[in-house]
């Protein structure tokens, strides 16, 4: 909700005030929900937003209702609204550094209290505190990571191979606590795919290929063969397998 952090912007949801720019044009989300009464709202990052917004969120959560700026009155009533927040998070990450878990949640609630006033968090049906993501579902974070660079690169007919260990070394490289899985797609990036950068544009790589990675002590290992090297190979192969004879 970072867009909505002036106060004129917020204006933008329920439509211009009368004299200024767009007053005819409704407002975001009330157009929205008019048009799709039965729908899932999602505000992110509640807390960037202008207080405004809250005051508008008010009113939404006790009547159900919301009137624009020409009058016309949306109907949330079959809306579910969901907003997400960061208040708290730098408390709740302690219980993942050593420091007692009960402790760090009750923290962040501490911490979204001070955040919000006391009319709003009451008006809200629960308060959904998210856990860290475990090893587990961080590894497979990494490979959907390493998936999306794979099918990137066979538009350059380069075919992309990483072993367990690698995964494992980009988990370990990337792994922040405190940041969840959003780092993983710029370590995918940082030592992956500008270290193929040069190779795709006037190395190995340029007609195709192929990318083992692997680890070699504490980092990434590269093979690469170009398209050239993989036909050279496909024909040595085939001049070595042996004929089939068969008997009259």
């Amino acid at each position: 909700m970072s867009e909505y952090m002036e106060k004129h912007a917020v204006s933008r949801l329920v439509g211009a005030p009368p004299g200024y720019v767009g007053y005819e044009e409704g407002g975001l989300l009330t157009d929205a929900v008019t048009k799709n009464p039965y729908s899932v709202v999602l505000m992110d990052e509640i807390e960037k937003a202008h207080p405004d917004l809250i005051n508008i969120l008010l009113q939404v959560m006790d009547s159900g209702k919301l009137t624009d700026s020409n009058g016309k009155v949306a109907d949330f009533n079959n809306v579910i609204l969901i907003m997400t927040s960061n208040a708290g998070a730098h408390e709740a990450a302690k219980g993942t550094m050593g420091i007692n878990q009960d402790r760090g949640a009750s923290q962040s609630l501490d911490a979204i209290k001070r955040m919000f006033r006391p009319e709003f968090l009451n008006r809200l049906d629960a308060i959904v505190e998210f856990k860290n993501l475990d090893k587990e579902i961080l590894l497979k974070v990494v490979e959907k990571f390493v998936d999306e660079l794979k099918k990137q690169l066979v538009e350059k007919r380069v075919e992309l191979q990483v072993t367990k260990s690698a995964i494992e070394w980009l988990f370990q490289k990337g792994h922040q606590p405190e940041y969840g899985a959003r780092p993983f797609a710029r370590i995918v990036d940082e030592h992956i795919k500008t270290s193929l950068v040069d190779e795709i544009l006037f190395g190995k790589l340029t007609k195709g290929g192929l990318v083992k990675i692997s680890t070699e002590g504490n980092k990434l290992s590269f093979e690469i063969k170009s398209a050239e090297d993989l036909k050279e190979r496909k024909k040595i192969g085939a001049k070595e397998k042996p004929a089939l004879t068969g008997k009259s």
